[in-house]
């Protein structure tokens, strides 16, 4: 009865306590090295072993305001690429793109397109004017885009198809929605 109290014991404290190797100059202690110039080979071997590779800091995040990217979009940085502003509200979707520096590029809108009435408010015409905005920024130049999206409406998803089918490579989306910290009183409920 005794031996297996302290089988089980043994047990225990193996698997409470992590399994420790001497380390001396960086060599396990396994390790049987007959010279002090081999030991010192061989702890200048590993420490050249540890240390990455420059292109190991790759992300599929962007990068933090202020933090510097090695990643480049047709030779330009993260921040000097346009952003695609989609606003999508339920009775229409409008599309603005715009430089890093916010001149204007490009400007369009479902009604824009020939859309009109309850029609605007699809996500074909989103697609659409998406198509168009794409269209007008490649004439100026634009290959590559940042979007933002603001708002609910049907439009959000099919304008930023609309971006793709029309040549441009989206490299973020980033969604900035106004949403309200019950701020403003809602107006009163629609009765059917």
């Amino acid at each position: 009865m005794q031996v297996v109290r302290n089988a089980r014991s043994w047990i225990l404290r193996s698997w409470t306590q992590p399994l420790t190797t001497r380390v001396v100059a960086g060599v396990p202690a396994r390790t049987i090295h007959a010279d002090a110039q081999e030991m010192q080979d061989a702890a200048a071997k590993q420490e050249i072993e540890k240390e990455p590779p420059s292109h190991s800091r790759f992300s599929i995040f962007p990068p933090v305001p202020g933090e510097e990217s090695s990643l480049r979009w047709a030779g330009k940085k993260f921040e000097e690429i346009p952003i695609a502003h989609i606003k999508a509200t339920y009775n229409n979707t409008q599309i603005q793109v715009v430089s890093s520096t916010n001149v204007p590029l490009a400007r369009t809108s479902c009604g824009t397109e020939g859309f009109q009435n309850a029609k605007k408010g699809t996500g074909i015409a989103a697609q659409t004017a998406g198509i168009a905005a794409a269209a007008k920024a490649m004439v100026k130049g634009v290959t590559h885009i940042r979007v933002v999206v603001k708002g609910l409406g049907p439009g959000r998803w099919s304008a930023i198809k609309g971006l793709t089918m029309g040549g441009l490579e989206v490299i973020s989306i980033t969604d900035n929605t106004p949403h309200p910290h019950n701020g403003c009183r809602p107006r009163k409920a629609r009765r059917l």
